[in-house]
């Protein structure tokens, strides 16, 4: 969370806000990098702040499966997110924000229970599916031209942690 807020309070006071442009740009081969960039730029202290709630609250419960989980979905959101959002994003347009990995951890919190089969990891599911559910759900659904709302980062951020609960099932018997 560190690296975030010091990575944005530099690009708003320092570079006044010229490292967004090192975002995901669909299709844009020389930008490539914008993939491992994006999870840390972010337009500003609003849109960082909406960010930095949901990752604190489902990043912190990740992390208590594990800190090489908690890596794991950071990393399979970022690269799926980064990549999928590449791939399908509108052309021209940059893409930033942690929100990709913040879906990342909803995926993974949401479907870790379906996979595993425990009570516990049930249990967590159906309390991040409650709580969470339906406004970050609708979060992956396509936006209206012009909406500021990266929805491919969304959608293939939770992907990308929806892999990994796959990937750390354990099931019981």
């Amino acid at each position: 969370m560190a690296v975030l807020w010091g990575v944005e309070l530099l690009d708003l006071y320092v570079f006044h806000q010229a490292l967004d442009q090192f975002g995901v740009r669909p299709l844009d081969v020389e930008h490539l990098g914008g993939i491992l960039a994006a999870p840390v730029l972010h337009g500003g202290l609003e849109h960082l702040s909406s960010n930095s709630v949901g990752i604190l609250i489902l990043g912190t419960i990740v992390a208590l499966w594990s800190r090489r989980e908690f890596w794991a979905v950071t990393i399979a959101a970022t690269l799926v997110g980064g990549l999928g959002t590449w791939l399908v994003g509108h052309p021209g347009s940059t893409h930033i924000g942690a929100s990709g990995v913040l879906f990342g951890f909803f995926g993974y919190l949401l479907l870790r229970g379906v996979f595993e089969r425990r009570l516990g990891a049930i249990l967590i599911s159906l309390v991040v599916g409650y709580v969470f559910g339906s406004n970050m759900l609708a979060g992956m659904l396509p936006k209206t031209a012009g909406a500021m709302v990266s929805w491919e980062m969304h959608l293939f951020g939770f992907v990308g942690g929806a892999l990994m609960a796959w990937r750390w099932r354990r099931r019981s018997r």
